[in-house]
């Protein structure tokens, strides 16, 4: 019999079957063949990770291997899989070793009242779609409830996808309004290169990060948002996830702050120049054209309407395209001028935003109108109550809303001008008196010049009569001198009946005169001498200073010459002289001979202010760089106002203690101290002795 055919059925069956089971091999699922009644029929769990082994599945039924909830709504797909003759799913959870796991049944039919049944372990896939969920529904919430506005738009058009509530709130468009709509035909874009800036952004890096741009709401008006955007797959579509935040408030707060320091800046800079600058015209200007500056005006300027000074325009600073008004002809109508200082004195500020709403005079709209102003701040400036001028601002292409810091700044600068105003004139004044004084002061340098003239004709005169009365005087003295001394020689001693000595000359026709007369004569005129002496040494030593002839000594030596010209002085007045000066006394740069002078003049001064028998004691010490010469006497002494004046320039009274030619001895003595560069001086207490002191610089090595 030809078995041919069924060979190659029989054939093809097999590789059928093998390719079946190759397939079934490869699907990791488990799969079982079960019945109406819920019996296994057959079980594959081969790449399944099943732990199940066919002997514990096969022959068993739903009953005996499931929970009773489990079992049950698997018997319920089965049989709904049979007689739909359709592919069923059923999801259940089962306890595992490893925790409840969760899995998904596909049943088809595979013979007569049998399903095969493919079960899949989709406890991970419920993980990510419950994560998914859940970030979805994060996102839902974040995106709906988020205070910035947030819209997903095409990348391509820009048409709104999805829109949330704050980009409602924020741009006054409901949520039918946007979607489907692009911003572009919202009018939400003020300038469009934005736009292209935001989107060459995200060409160049993919995202946008705090873009400023200024964006138009529903109501027309015009606010400022910062956008952060990237660009998003939303089912195979390129679209642009942007979040905008409105920071308008905040743009208008730092630029509140920027004008505030700008303001602040522009005050201080004005009062420093009032301080330190007199240029009122260059105060003025510089102010005019700051303030415009600072408020982009179109005209500001300072007008004065003064009653002595008269009505006009000090300073203006104005765009180029409108008319100056310092040719301004007003000062011309005074009933404008009054108009304009009522409304300023009245109400100190006037503000008008738009001319072509206010009510004013015809003549004050004419004036507007031939400058084209349109809106116009001004502020009075007052010099205490009186009314001096205006700082003036015009805004002339538009009406304008004039800010409070824009007033207040124009208040403070008028406060400031009125004090640069004022210290102008107070300047201007004090020049007119100082011209004054500079002419008195010129008419009293002639007249000082005149007297000074007229002085030193008299110090010439007096120098010549000085010199010349001194030398009569000392012509006359020393001849007398001279005569008495002679006549002194040539006397002869004869005894009167009383046995006195009387003198007679050698002329028997003379008169006979006694010895001592002769002698105080002789020693006046030679006090007299010693008077016209002292003078013209004091004068040579006022004019011409005291003339030292300065060398290296030592101090013991000058006051061992100055005790050898005293001993007789000491001897004549029964005096004792105490020498304590230590030996070893540095060397000083000084002239002897007038140091020993300083020595005996103050000796003899002691020695004549007090009786016999004085007693002087000289000691000297070397401190703070100096020699310190002190000469204590323990005569009656003097009180301590007479010691501060000892050393003055002046004539005695002829009553006084001593004589007028020892005052002008002791005056030079301290101009020759002085003239070396030490200081001297005298102290005492009465009945306690008198104490000199005098001081002299070391020799500098």
């Amino acid at each position: 019999m030809d078995i041919t055919d069924r060979k190659q059925e029989s054939e093809k069956l097999l590789q059928s079957e093998a390719r079946y089971k190759a397939i079934l091999d490869a699907i990791p699922d488990l799969m079982f063949r079960i019945n109406r009644d819920g019996q296994y029929l057959d079980f594959k769990g081969e790449g399944a990770n099943a732990t199940t082994e066919y002997e514990q599945i096969v022959g068993k039924n739903l009953r005996d291997l499931l929970p009773e909830d489990v079992a049950a709504k698997s018997l319920e797909a089965i049989a709904k899989t049979l007689d739909s003759r359709t592919l069923q799913t059923c999801e259940y959870q089962l306890p595992t070793e490893s925790g409840m796991r969760d899995y998904e049944a596909r049943l088809v039919v595979c013979g007569e009242d049998e399903v095969l049944a493919i079960v899949r372990d989709i406890t991970e896939k419920n993980k990510s779609k419950n994560s998914l969920r859940s970030l979805a529904e994060k996102f839902s919430k974040a995106f709906n409830c988020s205070p910035n506005s947030i819209t997903i738009s095409t990348l391509k058009e820009g048409r709104f996808i999805e829109v949330n509530d704050s980009f409602v709130r924020l741009s006054g468009y409901s949520r039918s309004e946007a979607i489907g709509r692009t911003a572009i035909e919202l009018g939400i874009w003020v300038n469009l290169s934005d736009r292209t800036r935001l989107l060459q952004e995200l060409q160049l890096n993919g995202v946008v990060r705090n873009l400023e741009f200024e964006f138009r709401k529903k109501s027309g008006e015009v606010a400022i948002g910062m956008v952060s955007a990237e660009i998003i797959d939303l089912d195979g579509c390129e679209c642009l996830l942007a979040v905008d935040r409105d920071i308008t408030e905040r743009k208008h707060s730092e630029e509140l702050l920027r004008l505030g320091a700008q303001r602040d800046r522009l005050l201080t800079e004005t009062l420093a120049r009032i301080r330190n600058s007199l240029k009122l015209e260059e105060i003025l200007q510089t102010t005019v054209t700051e303030v415009r500056q600072f408020l982009q005006a179109d005209r500001v300027f300072i007008g004065l309407n003064h009653e002595q000074l008269g009505a006009k325009i000090l300073a203006e600073s104005v765009e180029p395209n409108y008319p100056s008004i310092l040719d301004c002809k007003i000062q011309e109508d005074p009933t404008v001028l009054a108009e304009f200082k009522r409304l300023l004195t009245t109400h100190r500020v006037r503000v008008v935003e738009d001319i072509t709403q206010m009510e004013a005079p015809a003549k004050i709209k004419a004036h507007y109108q031939q400058f084209q102003t349109r809106a116009t701040l001004a502020v009075p400036i007052m010099l205490g109550e009186e009314f001096f001028g205006a700082l003036i601002a015009n805004q002339c292409g538009s009406a304008r809303h004039w800010q409070p810091m824009e007033i207040d700044l124009l208040i403070q600068l008028s406060q400031q001008l009125a004090i640069a105003i004022q210290q102008a004139q107070l300047y201007q004044e004090l020049a007119k008196l100082n011209t004054n004084l500079e002419d008195q002061v010129k008419e009293r340098t002639a007249q000082l010049q005149q007297k000074m003239q007229e002085l030193q004709e008299l110090h010439q005169v007096k120098d010549v009569v000085l010199h010349t009365i001194s030398h009569e005087l000392k012509t006359s003295v020393m001849g007398t001198l001279m005569v008495l001394k002679n006549l002194l020689n040539e006397q002869v001693v004869k005894k009167d009946k009383g046995d006195q000595e009387m003198f007679f000359p050698l002329s028997l026709d003379s008169i006979p005169v006694p010895r001592k007369i002769i002698e105080r004569m002789i020693q006046g005129n030679e006090c007299q001498l010693s008077r016209i002496y002292s003078l013209v040494e004091l004068h040579t030593s006022v004019s011409e200073g005291v003339a030292l002839n300065k060398r290296s000594v030592k101090f013991n030596a000058v006051f061992k010459k100055s005790f050898k010209d005293l001993e007789p002085v000491l001897t004549q007045n029964q005096a004792t002289l105490v020498n304590l000066v230590p030996e070893d006394l540095p060397d000083i740069t000084a002239d002897p001979a007038q140091l020993q002078r300083v020595l005996v003049n103050l000796v003899i001064h002691s020695l004549q202010q007090n009786p016999p028998g004085l007693k002087l004691t000289l000691n000297a010490k070397v401190e703070r760089g100096t020699i310190q010469v002190q000469i204590q006497d323990n005569g009656v002494g003097m009180s301590q106002l007479e010691c501060d004046r000892l050393f003055d320039l002046y004539v005695r009274d002829p009553q006084a203690g001593f004589s007028t030619g020892n005052g002008l001895k002791l005056y030079l003595c301290r101009q020759i101290i002085e003239a070396h560069g030490g200081g001297i001086g005298a102290c005492s207490k009465p009945k306690r002795g008198l104490k000199f002191w005098f001081t002299l610089p070391l020799r500098q090595s």
